[in-house]
């Protein structure tokens, strides 16, 4: 995520959204990466969506992770470094989500929130996720966060992404076989 700041090349939906909120209210968007998190899984009370122990990690490690990366990691200089960098950080998003939904631990907050409501509503994956995303990247944008060709990069490569790691880092559960590799 903070890879991604850095390149200057737009960012994923949610990120466009918490680098508004910190243009227009100020703190830290890592700050506004955990207040986001926690303030999602409110969300989950009236869909009785339940977190695990790896959701409350997401909110809390997830913002403290990308401050402290945005404080030691500088912005490249050059069209390449700045490219070099997006592509980087969508591939490790995408291994990361893997891992994550992998360790069988619980959603984060905005994974559980869309299966959440898929299950009380019977509406898609592909329509709840779609309108979640949608709506925090219009309201970041109109909070003044970046949005650019990072962002449809990181649209179009995500899903694939995710269903290539996934596999590789999900670890079976009760009498399933590990997958050999």
């Amino acid at each position: 995520m903070a890879l991604m700041l850095r390149s200057g090349l737009g960012l994923d939906p949610w990120d466009v959204f918490h680098q508004g909120l910190q243009r227009v209210a100020g703190l830290s968007v890592g700050t506004w990466v955990t207040i986001c998190g926690a303030l999602v899984l409110l969300l989950w009370i009236p869909i009785r969506q339940r977190p695990g122990v790896g959701t409350v990690a997401n909110v809390l490690v997830l913002g403290a992770s990308m401050d402290l990366t945005l404080r030691l990691v500088d912005g490249p200089h050059g069209l390449p470094a700045r490219i070099a960098l997006m592509v980087a950080a969508i591939v490790l998003n995408g291994l990361a989500t893997g891992l994550y939904i992998g360790a069988r631990l619980g959603p984060g907050p905005r994974d559980g929130l869309m299966t959440g409501l898929h299950r009380r509503t019977g509406r898609s994956l592909r329509l709840i996720r779609t309108g979640i995303e949608v709506t925090v990247l219009v309201a970041g944008v109109l909070l003044g966060g970046t949005a650019g060709v990072g962002t449809v990069a990181y649209a179009l490569a995500i899903g694939p992404l995710v269903q290539i790691f996934l596999p590789w880092c999900t670890v079976p559960g009760p009498g399933q076989t590990p997958r050999k590799g």
